[in-house]
C-alpha cells in the first residue's frame, strides 16, 4: 500500500471533521464518525485484498465515504451525504495525483454508497460496489448490538415487547441475508456478521422465555 497517500487522506479527512461546527458541538458524533470511517477502510482493505483490488485506493475510497459529515445537513441532507462526499473527495483525489478514470471510479463508489444512486455517470465495478459493502458490514458489528438495544429503549419495554422485539430483528436479519453483495468477499464478511447477530438475538429469545415459566 501507498503509506504517503493513505496518511494524507487521513490528514484531510480529520481536517475536514475539525472544521465542522456541528460535529464539534457533538463530540459523541465526531468521535463516532472517524472511527465508523477507519472500520470502514479497514473492512474494504480486507475486501480488496482478497477479491485483487488496489487495497491503496480503497481504504482511500473507504475513508472519504462520509467526509461529507464536516458540512451541515439540510433538508435530505442524509440521502445526499454520498454524493456530497464524492463532490468533496474529487478535488483532494486530484491532489494526490490519482488517475482519472481511477478516480471516477474512486468517486462512484462514494456517492452510491447510500442510496446507490449517483449523480455523474460511472459503473458499477466491484470497486466501486465494495464502498458500500464495506459500510453496510460495520453496521454489524459486536458494540452496535448494545448500541441499538439502547437507543431503542430496548431495558424499559415489558416482556411480550421484548420478545416481540427480538422476534422480529432474527426474522428482518435473515431476510437481510439476501441482500446482493458486490463481491463474493464481501458476502462471507455480510453474512458472518449477520450470522453473528441472528445468534446472539435468538440466544436472547431464549433466555427471555426461560424468563416466565417453566418449559416442559
Amino acid at each position: 500500500m501507498n503509506h504517503e497517500l493513505i496518511e494524507k487522506t487521513e490528514k484531510f479527512l480529520k481536517e475536514r471533521f475539525d472544521s465542522a461546527i456541528y460535529l464539534n458541538l457533538h463530540r459523541d458524533a465526531k468521535i463516532y464518525r472517524l472511527e465508523h470511517s477507519y472500520r470502514v477502510a479497514n473492512i474494504g482493505r480486507q475486501i480488496a485484498a482478497k477479491e485483487g483490488l488496489d487495497e491503496t485506493e480503497m481504504v482511500i475510497a473507504c475513508l472519504l465515504h462520509d467526509v461529507s459529515y464536516c458540512e451541515e445537513f439540510g433538508e435530505d441532507g442524509w440521502r445526499e451525504h454520498g454524493r456530497r462526499s464524492a463532490r468533496i473527495a474529487r478535488p483532494f483525489l486530484s491532489e494526490l495525483g490519482i488517475p482519472n478514470d481511477r478516480m471516477n471510479d474512486i468517486c462512484y463508489g462514494i456517492a452510491i454508497h447510500v442510496d446507490d444512486e449517483a449523480d455523474f455517470e460511472g459503473e458499477r465495478t466491484a470497486f466501486a460496489l465494495s464502498v458500500g459493502d464495506a459500510d453496510n458490514i460495520d453496521r454489524f458489528d459486536a458494540y452496535r448490538i448494545h448500541e441499538t438495544l439502547r437507543s431503542d429503549g430496548f431495558i424499559e419495554k415489558d416482556y411480550d415487547e421484548q420478545l416481540e422485539y427480538v422476534k422480529k430483528r432474527i426474522s428482518r436479519l435473515n431476510q437481510l441475508k439476501e441482500t446482493p453483495m458486490g463481491t463474493k468477499t464481501a458476502e462471507a464478511l455480510w453474512n458472518e456478521r449477520l450470522d453473528f447477530y441472528i445468534c446472539f438475538f435468538e440466544k436472547l429469545a431464549a433466555q427471555l422465555e426461560n424468563s416466565a415459566a417453566i418449559i416442559y
